[in-house]
């Protein structure tokens, strides 16, 4: 197509563009209008009446939230089929006033074909067109002739472009994820669409977009299933916040909020932790009779004491013995589930039985009412001593705290860990918790239960039985209305009413909520977790509903992993069936090469076929010298050719620290960016696990072969992360496996393969 056919096309679709958009202006100003109307008639009425006018408010302000979000690049495909029609396919869909549909839902049936036609497989799409936008205006046009045979002359005269996947490959970075809506793959999109019962486990190499493909999972999954997963939400657990906040922007762009991002160290509300222990030790909390071990703890917290004890009051001796222990004790484990939870009716119990010895030694019988002998009783130290002896409240910190500290209780509890196990768990009072802990408190805040005395206890009871009321007077307003599109649930809108203040987005609701369950989970970088922590996450989802994407060849582990089974604990042997992405988009073919021979020759396996999509010139790169002394001028030398662009220097863990000090006095103001977030900034210094799930155009490598020493998963990783090119820098060896380096240049300009 000539410049001027091309400016034709695109003027084409500028006009149909504007009109999306007069159209999206219009609904947004229409809504805006409905809810400055609602919001004018006050908060006075009944019950009923305010249900109603908060469903309209919650229904308005959902709209418009959306409508915002979408704002960019709201439309990025056309079909054209062979009858005539064309389809325009977009973030959301659109309606005319007419009804009739502008805009298609990339997670609608109908606009599949974008997605799945093939040129072997074209169905009957002449051509499908992916449409840039820049805010409001078309800035280019990419088409791709699915079907010649259709082929009509107004068609072939004005097809254009060389595709908008590889146009995206090669673009700068920017720090933060964009989504893959315009250019999902059809082995992406068929895993995207698939069923939501289960746990769907993707395996997928380096660059082949799993996360991106969790994620438009995730918003097609709120899409097709919206009634089951608003309420609920999805949760996202990613391996570090800086990953979280790279794809923080993805599911918001493709209109859904109802997301909860966190990471394993964040999971347990009330605790927020990043540091990580030495393999051998996180091996031992991560193994699922470390379940066993807490439940131990629990339940040594329940005594029965050996003997009677007697108590004196007023003069009249009470005795607590084993058989009333024993009793009561019974009557709690069926009044209540979790061990706090169970004392008061322990105590309650109790109380029972010694207020009923003191009423006799007082001389009154059964018959007689002695309730005012319950506070002597209850008052008295002895008695409320004897009762935390053999019920003990406690907190899931408390009571880990305790039992790493102790040799002889880790002994006890602990059988089946040799010492030298038991001795990895031994931790001082006061030491700061780590990601490894994080399971097996959230396993004890299970057993446990909340912590807290009666008052508060009865406190949300009265809570509870307010949302109650508030959910039927939320479901009769919906029902009246007729708003039930979805939009609004009747547990949503009474949440908002009821709290008679700012609305409390779902992840603000579900983030201070341990028991909190989600009806879906995705999980990144899952080759990382521990049959403990997938532990965590199966009490999340009762419905087992997962979206697991990961690598095995990825994990960071001195010891590889054979299976998906073998690392997912319980939650393997659950519903699970295992799809693969086999087409890494953004790793050169040259680098993605030499990432597998490293692999291979230090982890000898059956991996699955990998194929890189695109090559880039000069991809591979070495330079020989101690860091200290090539680094910098490495650094510049990729910077100067970077434009708008990032770069990553992954260096060995123990030397991040001193390569980030040595580059920050040699590159300056490049090492920081303006708000201080480390992927704000043209150049960020960090070791392997923490580059995981991250994408650079240039990544520089530390001595390589130092990183392989630890993890042959973390030099793997590290070696994948370029969309542009790798460069290695060492001193004196390159891991087994590496491209024959027989001819490594000087320290300024590097070796290119």
């Amino acid at each position: 197509m000539d410049n001027d056919a091309e400016a034709r096309e695109i003027a084409l679709e500028q006009r149909y563009v504007e009109r999306v958009y007069r159209r999206v202006d219009t609904m947004r100003r229409n809504y805006r209008q409905s809810l400055d109307g609602v919001r004018r008639t006050g908060p006075s009425g009944s019950p009923q009446n305010r249900s109603e006018r908060d469903a309209f408010a919650a229904h308005y302000e959902d709209m418009i939230a959306r409508l915002d979000q979408v704002e960019n690049r709201l439309i990025f495909g056309r079909l054209d089929f062979s009858d005539g029609e064309s389809r325009y396919v977009g973030r959301i869909g659109i309606l005319s006033e007419d009804q009739d549909q502008l805009l298609v839902d990339w997670r609608a049936p109908s606009a599949r074909p974008f997605y799945q036609a093939t040129a072997a497989h074209p169905g009957n799409v002449v051509r499908r067109r992916h449409i840039t936008t820049d805010r409001r205006t078309v800035v280019g046009i990419e088409d791709e002739l699915l079907n010649a045979h259709e082929l009509t002359e107004e068609v072939a005269s004005s097809l254009t472009g060389e595709g908008a996947l590889f146009a995206a490959l090669s673009a700068a970075r920017e720090g933060r994820m964009g989504d893959i809506v315009a250019t999902i793959q059809a082995e992406q999109d068929a895993i995207i669409r698939d069923d939501v019962e289960g746990i769907l486990v993707v395996q997928g190499g380096p660059g082949t977009g799993k996360t991106a493909v969790a994620l438009h999972r995730a918003a097609y999954l709120l899409y097709a299933h919206r009634e089951r997963l608003q309420r609920s939400g999805v949760l996202v657990v990613g391996p570090t916040r800086v990953f979280l906040d790279y794809i923080d922007q993805v599911l918001p762009s493709l209109g859904e909020t109802d997301v909860v991002s966190t990471t394993m160290g964040d999971l347990l509300p009330g605790t927020s932790t990043r540091l990580r222990e030495e393999e051998p030790v996180a091996q031992v909390k991560g193994n699922l009779e470390m379940a066993n071990v807490v439940e131990r703890a629990v339940q040594a917290l329940q005594r029965v004491p050996a003997e009677a004890r007697e108590i004196t009051i007023e003069g009249i001796t009470i005795a607590i013995t084993p058989a009333g222990v024993t009793k009561a004790m019974s009557r709690a484990r069926r009044a209540a589930q979790t061990h706090n939870e169970s004392r008061t009716p322990f105590v309650l119990a109790m109380l029972e039985d010694l207020v009923r010895q003191y009423a006799r030694g007082r001389g009154l019988d059964d018959e007689e009412d002695y309730s005012y002998l319950y506070e002597d009783v209850r008052a008295n130290r002895e008695v409320r001593v004897a009762l935390n002896l053999c019920w003990m409240p406690t907190t899931p910190h408390g009571l880990l705290e305790k039992v790493y500290a102790r040799p002889d209780l880790l002994e006890r509890f602990a059988p089946k860990f040799t010492q030298a196990e038991r001795e990895l768990l031994y931790r001082e009072p006061g030491s700061a918790w780590t990601v490894s802990d994080v399971p097996i408190l959230d396993e004890l805040a299970e057993l446990l239960g909340p912590h807290e005395e009666a008052e508060s206890r009865r406190a949300r009871m009265e809570e509870q039985a307010n949302a109650r009321e508030q959910l039927e007077f939320a479901q009769t307003a919906i029902d009246a209305q007729d708003l039930g599109d979805g939009m609004v649930n009747a547990s949503m809108l009474a949440a908002r009413f009821s709290q008679r203040g700012p609305r409390l987005s779902l992840a603000e609701k579900a983030g201070g909520d341990r028991t909190w369950t989600f009806g879906h989970i995705v999980v990144d970088e899952a080759q990382e977790l521990s049959p403990m922590a997938w532990r965590a996450l199966l009490r999340r989802c009762p419905l087992r509903s997962m979206t697991v994407v990961g690598d095995l060849a990825q994990r960071s582990s001195s010891v590889p992993a054979t299976s998906w089974r073998s690392l997912m604990g319980k939650a393997g042997r659950e519903h699970v069936r295992q799809a693969a992405l086999t087409i890494s988009y953004r790793t050169p073919a040259t680098v993605l090469e030499a990432a597998g021979a490293v692999l291979r020759a230090a982890a000898p396996g059956d991996y699955l076929p990998l194929t890189a999509a695109r090559n880039v010139p000069d991809a591979l790169v070495m330079t020989r010298g101690h860091w200290r002394e090539v680094l910098a001028d490495v650094v510049k030398g990729e910077l100067r050719g970077l434009g708008r662009g990032k770069m990553a220097v992954i260096a060995p863990s123990d030397q991040v620290s001193g390569v980030r000090g040595e580059l920050a006095e040699t590159v300056g103001e490049a090492l920081v960016s303006p708000d201080g977030h480390p992927l704000r900034a043209p150049l960020v210094v960090m070791d392997a696990p923490g580059s995981k799930g991250l994408e650079f155009d240039v990544v520089v490598v530390v001595e390589p072969a130092q990183i392989a020493a630890v993890s042959v998963g973390d030099i793997y990783v590290a070696m994948t992360r370029p969309t542009r090119r790798l460069h290695a820098v060492f001193r004196d060896e390159l891991p087994e496996g590496w491209p024959d380096a027989h001819d490594v240049n000087s320290p300024t300009g590097g070796h290119t393969l």
